[in-house]
């Protein structure tokens, strides 16, 4: 047959693919993308940390040239050379967050460094510089101008709350995809209140087990960094649907945390994953935390603002969105709505489903559509097919009424549907709503007797 339509000229059909490619494609995507960002993220940013362009001033001209040049030989690409006029000009430019060291040569070199930028950084920095004033041991003079708390001895421990105010900012965002009776201004105030909470327990628990000083400016970068994960990743949701795990755990985890501070501070990263450093809210708030609580606020303003600028790209998505969705709403726009985007593989996908019709409890699905179904004398009608259509006539969810004629649907998304109520002897009947975001709408229906009918139940007794 296949080579009698070859001859012919017909196309040959090509066999369909198995469901169980598909089912598989789709239950593997997700695993296969963090797979791949872990192996070239986390393995190529931090297998072998050393400084990549570090930026160190030296004291005086020509020692500042002699040093370079050294440099160059010994560890080239290494470190960037700037010369200063003296000694404390060198330990301002740390102080001031300008440089990562300041090294003053002399009969009594001095090396000054700053062990809240990660003591990593510490420790290459003075294995470098003790080889560079002359690999004699008691030579070099190593001063701390930036110590931590007692408590964190690597320099670190801000990484670790820098986490702990990170990544559930994502989460957040991903939850309040569930949150079918919120509107975007109801999610905001939710993000604001959420923040301000984790920022004052983390702050706390900082404080009270003398992981953080006590400086109240942590409370403030800690909201401004889980603000900006959450709320830019409401306003991304709609727009990757789908995707928007891959898409968030990719930004929010995979690429921020190797490049956060931590295991390698910024200093030692290769050049890419410094960019990435630049401009991810983990990386800004760990330095704004850094900033305010060991160097006087010095260099905090940058980092501060990118913060805000990831919150007021998240506000533009989520109006953009809401643009999209009221100009798809209108009747005369021949535009289908989409659907609610799928939600985080951990939690509940938004998906149009029928609710048993009771007073929902805390961390129940709330209602989206509601209504009740009657026969004319005013009774209840149970068991009746209620079918709500999308704006293409696509079904999204049917149900059927209980013994009170009563039903709930929840998960539909925004725009007009279209709501039918059927039942075995009497007349369909169909009704048109607009369903907005956070609106709980109601739709009743009464079901006429159909001429010469009897109705399910038996005839109506009077």
């Amino acid at each position: 047959m296949a080579d009698d339509a070859q001859r012919h000229g017909d196309p040959v059909a090509q066999p369909a693919r198995p469901p169980w490619a598909r089912t598989l494609t789709e239950a593997v995507w997700f695993p296969a993308v963090l797979f791949l960002g872990f192996l070239f993220c986390f393995a190529p940013a931090l297998h072998s940390p050393q400084p990549h362009h570090a930026h160190v001033v030296v004291a005086g001209r020509k020692a500042a040239h002699d040093v370079a040049a050294a440099l160059k030989r010994t560890q080239p690409g290494g470190f960037d050379i700037t010369a200063v006029d003296d000694a404390p000009a060198a330990r301002r430019a740390v102080r001031d967050r300008t440089a990562v060291a300041g090294f003053a040569p002399g009969r009594r070199p001095v090396l000054f460094v700053a062990k809240a930028n990660g003591a990593s950084l510490e420790q290459a920095l003075t294995t470098t510089f003790t080889q560079v004033a002359g690999d004699r041991s008691g030579q070099l003079a190593v001063h701390d101008v930036a110590p931590t708390v007692s408590e964190d001895r690597m320099g670190t421990t801000l990484v670790y709350f820098g986490i702990a105010w990170n990544v559930p900012g994502y989460i957040l965002a991903t939850t309040l995809l569930r949150a079918a009776s919120f509107d975007r201004r109801r999610k905001l105030l939710a993000i604001l209140g959420v923040s301000a909470l984790f920022s004052l327990v983390g702050y706390a628990v900082g404080v009270g087990l003398g992981y953080l000083p006590h400086d109240p400016m942590t409370l403030v970068v800690a909201f401004l960094l889980t603000t900006a994960v959450a709320t830019f990743g409401t306003g991304l949701a709609p727009f990757t649907r789908r995707f928007f795990p891959a898409v968030g755990m990719t930004l929010f985890i995979v690429l921020s945390i190797p490049t956060s501070g931590g295991a390698a501070p910024a200093a030692m990263l290769p050049p890419f994953f410094q960019f990435v450093h630049a401009v991810m809210p983990l990386a800004n708030g760990v330095e704004a935390l850094r900033s305010a609580l060991y160097f006087d606020g010095a260099g905090m303003l940058g980092p501060v603002l990118i913060l805000c600028a990831w919150t007021a790209a998240g506000v533009l998505l989520m109006g953009l969105d809401a643009w999209r969705h009221r100009r798809a709403a209108r009747p005369d726009s021949g535009a289908e709505v989409q659907e609610p985007p799928v939600d985080d593989p951990s939690v509940e996908a938004p998906v149009p489903t029928a609710l048993p019709v009771h007073r929902h409890h805390f961390g129940e699905p709330e209602p989206d559509l509601v209504g009740t179904v009657r026969d004319p004398n005013e009774r209840p009608v149970p068991r009746a097919l209620v079918t709500v259509l999308g704006p293409g006539g696509r079904q999204l969810v049917s149900t059927l009424t209980d013994a009170r004629g009563e039903y709930a649907v929840t998960g539909l998304p925004e725009g007009y549907l279209s709501v039918v109520a059927a039942v075995p002897g009497r007349q369909p009947a169909v009704r048109q709503t607009l369903l907005g975001s956070g609106e709980v709408v109601r739709a009743d229906f009464l079901l006429r007797d159909r001429p010469g009918a009897v109705p399910a139940g038996g005839p109506a007794r009077d």
